[in-house]
């Protein structure tokens, strides 16, 4: 495993190459400053033009959304915020998506709980991925409001692979479209319809996963291909807004900020098989973001990172593993046997 020359991400990120040693996420970064961003923020007031001002803000109430949100408002967007319910939301997740609320009209999603939590044990079994149904949903509930509420202008965040790294030329994109969906969302070869018939699961049970209406001629744009993207910035817009976070602690050991994912308690199941798969979790990604920023040296995220990165979830964000596998109907001893199956042996040799 090879760490970037710049950040300390290593070189077992899926679809992130190295170019002479240094990470795509970080080469992304420093050409931030060569982008004409007042042309972009022309374009994106074309786009909001063209749709009469009216978009939806894909959210969970976070740092993130509530920037989007507030900055689609401040230029004199109609929004309509998208929150696609969680798999075991938190009290500060729920506060947060009721304070976005206060600023603009929103359509929350609930899906059925029996068939979320089987779709959330099946995905850690099949794929090692607890999250697999959150990620279908995030990417699949703002289309279909947009078809039904005839709002055709979804703003997602940041391009992903600018922000984290992906193949050369995926981060210049800067519309959403079916095939990057496909590719990038998250699913992990699994289909919604490959679940039908696994415990009861039947095709009414997985309509909420799919578009119901592909043709519906929707655009999903990247919002941070439009406005210069800031992770930290987003946060202190978002406070200002008043979304609430932990104080002066993260949601677990392994997480290097106190202000991102708070509002799933699955999110520390998920952040530990990315570790176990490909040697790296969500304080790696976060600690690099800040050291590309400037606001920490190298040396000390490698530090940190070795200390604290990959750390066992034994609670997030206060809610107990125990508990979240009780919720999903999976007996510790089950997981502690798919935690060995998915341990990269080749990652974690050292």
């Amino acid at each position: 495993m090879i760490l970037c020359k710049t950040c300390c991400m290593p070189n077992t990120r899926p679809d992130t190459p190295f170019i002479d040693g240094e990470c795509a996420a970080c080469v992304n970064h420093r050409n931030r400053p060569t982008i004409d961003w007042d042309s972009r923020k022309a374009e994106l007031m074309q786009l909001l033009d063209r749709h009469d001002g009216r978009c939806i803000v894909p959210s969970s109430g976070g740092k993130d959304s509530t920037y989007q949100v507030m900055t689609l408002l401040g230029l004199g967007a109609d929004v309509t915020i998208v929150t696609a319910r969680t798999c075991h939301l938190t009290s500060i997740g729920r506060a947060n998506i009721d304070n976005l609320a206060r600023h603009a009209r929103t359509v929350e999603v609930l899906p059925n709980r029996t068939v979320r939590a089987k779709l959330n044990r099946l995905s850690l079994e099949l794929v090692g991925d607890i999250s697999w149904p959150e990620h279908c949903a995030i990417f699949t509930t703002p289309f279909n409001v947009a078809a039904e509420l005839g709002i055709p202008l979804i703003f997602y965040g940041e391009n992903p692979q600018n922000q984290w790294g992906g193949p050369v030329g995926s981060e210049e994109a800067r519309q959403m479209t079916l095939r990057w969906r496909s590719e990038f969302g998250g699913f992990l070869g699994l289909r919604p319809g490959d679940f039908v018939g696994m415990e009861g699961i039947t095709d009414r049970d997985m309509a909420d996963y799919i578009i119901h209406n592909p043709t519906y001629p929707v655009e999903a744009h990247f919002l941070g291909q439009y406005v210069s993207w800031d992770s930290r910035r987003n946060f202190e817009v978002a406070m200002d807004a008043g979304m609430k976070v932990l104080l002066n602690q993260p949601p677990t050991r392994a997480n290097f900020w106190s202000f991102e994912n708070l509002d799933n308690a699955q999110t520390g199941i998920h952040d530990y098989f990315m570790y176990l798969k490909y040697g790296f979790g969500r304080g790696c990604q976060q600690i690099s973001l800040d050291v590309r920023g400037g606001l920490f040296e190298r040396d000390y995220a490698i530090q940190w990172v070795e200390q604290n990165d990959g750390a066992f979830p034994m609670d997030y964000m206060g809610i107990s593993i125990y508990e979240v596998l009780d919720r999903i109907g999976m007996e510790p001893k089950k997981f502690y046997q798919l935690s060995d199956q998915y341990r990269n042996a080749a990652v974690h040799a050292h």
